[in-house]
């Protein structure tokens, strides 16, 4: 499903080169995935993750979705991609503050212009399935953090992409909430057949995946 073949990723100060980010990566991930990028602070997995979610642009190689080469697509379509065929999951839970937790979940859902009813059918399956149906008129502010969380992985969900990619979602949260959450995504990959594609160093992460990727220096190491 995502196949990336020697990419590169530089960060520049002016016009020297500052830090080889991504070195020659190649990488197949499979519909169904569950798996982890693994590597200390500043190996590139955030880096990498970014590249496989449109977010970034690599300096040299290819990314491919199913059979579309998404690294030189327009911005423009690539906003489209990120839309139609990906979720996101941040530490920071980047939910909307001024929307309820029903709003948050359903909003990329009203974005891709399902319907009403489809939109209210899906809030509530995922709401009751991460366990937070009690809470979905409340704003985020009220939430604790493993509930936002929980918004943020039902968001995410919700539109059925293809590939969730999730930068270190359990950093803020304490080993229960943690544990707990990681046990959701499972259960979501098993029953939505979604693929999930984490960057973390968290042993709760590492403990729950079915498949890790080493990464060190910018390189792919083992996996």
């Amino acid at each position: 499903m995502i196949k990336i073949k020697d990419a590169n990723r530089y960060f520049y100060k002016g016009e020297e080169r500052e830090v080889h980010a991504l070195r020659d990566i190649n990488l197949e991930l499979k519909e169904g995935e569950f798996a982890l990028l693994s590597g200390p602070s500043g190996c590139g997995k955030t880096t990498l993750l970014n590249a496989v979610g449109a977010l970034d642009r690599i300096d040299s190689g290819e990314i491919w979705l199913d059979n579309q080469e998404i690294g030189s697509l327009s911005e423009e379509k690539r906003v489209k991609i990120r839309l139609e065929s990906m979720g996101f999951v941040f530490q920071a839970y980047n939910l909307i503050p001024v929307l309820s937790v029903r709003e948050n979940i359903g909003f990329i859902m009203q974005l891709r212009g399902f319907s009403q009813s489809e939109i209210d059918k899906r809030v509530k399956e995922l709401a009751e399935l991460l366990e937070i149906d009690k809470r979905l008129d409340s704003l985020p502010s009220t939430l604790s953090g493993g509930q936002q969380q929980r918004v943020a992985v039902a968001r995410a969900v919700a539109a059925k992409p293809k590939i969730i990619l999730a930068d270190e979602p359990t950093a803020n949260l304490d080993s229960k909430n943690s544990h707990s959450l990681m046990e959701m995504m499972r259960s979501l990959n098993e029953k939505e057949g979604v693929s999930i594609l984490f960057a973390s160093h968290d042993p709760y992460v590492t403990q729950s995946v079915r498949r890790i990727i080493h990464m060190s220096d910018g390189a792919i190491v083992a996996g």
